[in-house]
């Protein structure tokens, strides 16, 4: 199932996971069969300034993040830590976190969940 492809104009999610603002999500593998049904999320994601990934919690599934560019604030469980490009963050099966964008530049950065 080799493919090339333009990758869309984002959905804006108003409210996303209960957080402020809207999430910009392009999605990038769109169907379960291009992730070997392995995961259900592998999107190019924008926090634009004051916009947030409200707080949740994982349940049979892990997601990270790749920072593209920007700076963010990450909710790793109750700690909270300054993230900027090229940092990693990883959240695993029953653990919580949070991104927010409280910068003029847009915090930019990759999703994957794959189950566990």
């Amino acid at each position: 199932m080799a493919f090339v492809r333009k990758i869309g104009e984002p959905a804006v999610v108003e409210g996303f996971k209960g957080g402020k603002g809207h999430v910009l999500a392009r999605k990038i593998l769109t169907t379960d069969e291009e992730m070997y049904n392995k995961g259900r999320v592998f999107n190019h994601m924008v926090l634009e300034k004051d916009c947030e990934v409200g707080k949740h919690t994982h349940s049979g599934d892990a997601e990270t993040y790749y920072v593209l560019s920007g700076h963010g604030k990450y909710l790793n469980g109750d700690e909270t830590v300054d993230v900027g490009p090229g940092d990693v963050m990883f959240t695993g099966d029953g653990e919580t976190h949070a991104l927010r964008n409280e910068e003029d530049e847009p915090l930019e950065f990759i999703a994957l969940v794959l189950y566990k």
